[in-house]
């Protein structure tokens, strides 16, 4: 059986606005609103960055064990979402919906791939991601992961709660 987008945003918008009950006294629990969906991300046309090249990012205020804690990968259970083979538009679209279903995480863990097809041994998809976690709101920090969990090829990223 096929589900529509259509019918999949109807189910969202619909769980999404219904308040969780307290089980113990039956009271409405107060959740926090979802930020809408980032759409206002701006595109790259060209690789700045090299496929082997670690990247790293944090906002003023993040801690070094915030980052040696994803530099490390440890981190567990983080959701996940591999854009190989995307063109930049699609991976912006899908990273766009994988960061508003998973805002309420801690860290998710972005596969963006070396980009050993594109010229130069810079990565396009790679400097596409970089520049829309650092352009999307709720990203405090990112580090490329370490190789267990796809080394330079793949970022983790540091969301606020």
């Amino acid at each position: 059986m096929y589900i529509n987008d259509e019918d999949k945003q109807l189910f969202r918008d619909t769980v999404d606005t219904e308040m969780p009950m307290d089980k113990d006294g039956g009271k409405h629990i107060n959740k926090v609103k979802r930020m809408p969906p980032f759409t206002t991300y701006s595109f790259v046309l060209d690789g700045t960055i090299g496929g082997e090249e670690i990247v790293h990012y944090a906002q003023s205020g993040i801690s070094k064990k915030q980052m040696n804690i994803m530099k490390h990968g440890h981190i567990d259970n983080a959701a996940n979402i591999d854009l190989h083979g995307y063109t930049i538009e699609k991976a912006c679209a899908a990273l766009s919906d994988f960061m508003y279903h998973h805002q309420f995480e801690h860290f998710v863990h972005i596969i963006h791939g070396k980009g050993y097809r594109s010229d130069n041994g810079m990565s396009v998809l790679k400097t596409q991601v970089m520049n829309f976690l650092k352009q999307h709101p709720q990203v405090l920090a990112f580090h490329s992961c370490p190789p267990k969990d796809g080394g330079t090829g793949a970022v983790f990223a540091l969301l606020k709660k």
